[in-house]
């Protein structure tokens, strides 16, 4: 009998952990938990907090990730493998020893010595200029260069130059945020997010203890002094188990804010930021510089090929 009372003594201690908070966690969901520890206010909004950052990063990344995919201003071109061969400014380097159409053909057309030409949009509009640029020079007959010609291969060579600023700011913006942001969602708040995880397990097993102590223990029949006193053994097991479970309870809460805390003090996310608007600054700026130089050069062209069109519209009036 003495056996028989042992384990009907501890049949509400025998549960495991999980077993406990899955229990617990089921009453919950049903409604048929009577009481619920809450979590002091100011965690729950460290909580809200936290999501939220959470989710600025997940919505950043979401687009931000493009700058990994080198062509995400490359849509619906259709370049075959022989405008990829070369860089415009290599073409440009054979076509100016080219002496027949043959050659010139062939230095447009040229196979690649490394790997492919990036694929962007700036050297696709570069490689579409320095092709059209050809095709007027090899049709062209009259005296000098023909003016459209020329101002394309500048144009061609001046937007190869704006590809190559993209590209740097593309590598700077892959460095310098997106591996910083990607390291806060995937291992800060991932933390975070255990730690969060602790707490509520914690939780849960207090609340568990709680229960089964409100339930009483496990009866069976004997003297009603040996159940007196066996009685009161549960009652003090069920508290030494209740404050223990509220102290792992309140241990895992304060290391929980920590972490917390930890995330949304943490600088690197603007930092990251600052870099992000500095790359994409420092793209626009060289692109600027690059059109700035190139504008005038085209605008002489402009104006002298007007010049010419009106002499020669007067010389036929």
């Amino acid at each position: 009998m003495d056996k028989v009372s042992a384990f009907g003594k501890s049949i509400g201690s025998s549960f495991t952990p999980f077993a406990a908070r899955t229990t617990q966690y089921v009453k919950e969901q049903l409604g048929q938990a009577e009481d619920r520890t809450q979590l002091p206010p100011d965690y729950i909004e460290l909580e809200k907090r936290v999501d939220a950052l959470k989710q600025v990063h997940q919505k950043m990344l979401q687009v931000t990730t493009q700058y990994s995919n080198e062509s995400y201003d490359y849509t619906n071109i259709r370049e075959n493998i022989t405008d990829l061969g070369r860089s415009v400014s290599e073409k440009i380097q054979l076509l100016s020893t080219a002496t027949t159409a043959a050659e010139a053909q062939a230095a447009l057309t040229a196979p690649p010595v490394a790997k492919p030409q990036p694929k962007t949009f700036a050297h696709a509009v570069a490689r579409a200029s320095l092709a059209s640029s050809q095709l007027l020079q090899q049709q062209h007959s009259g005296a000098g260069e023909d003016p459209l010609a020329t101002a394309l291969e500048k144009y061609a060579l001046a937007s190869e130059q704006v590809g190559e600023a993209r590209l740097s700011q593309d590598a700077q913006i892959q460095a310098r945020f997106l591996a910083g942001w990607n390291t806060t969602l995937n291992t800060n708040l991932m933390f975070s997010t255990r730690a969060r995880r602790s707490v509520e397990n914690s939780r849960l097993l207090l609340d568990a203890a709680k229960t089964r102590a409100k339930g009483g223990m496990f009866k069976l029949p004997g003297k009603p002094d040996q159940q007196h006193h066996e009685e009161a053994e549960t009652s003090e097991d069920a508290k030494v188990e209740i404050e223990q479970a509220e102290d792992e309870f309140v241990g895992q809460t304060e290391e929980a804010v920590g972490v917390m805390k930890n995330v949304l003090d943490t600088p690197e996310p603007l930092r990251n930021l600052a870099d992000l608007i500095a790359a994409q600054l420092e793209f626009h700026k060289k692109a600027y510089e690059i059109l700035s130089e190139l504008a005038p050069v085209v605008d002489n062209l402009q104006v002298d090929q007007e010049a010419s069109y009106r002499k020669s519209r007067e010389g036929t009036s």
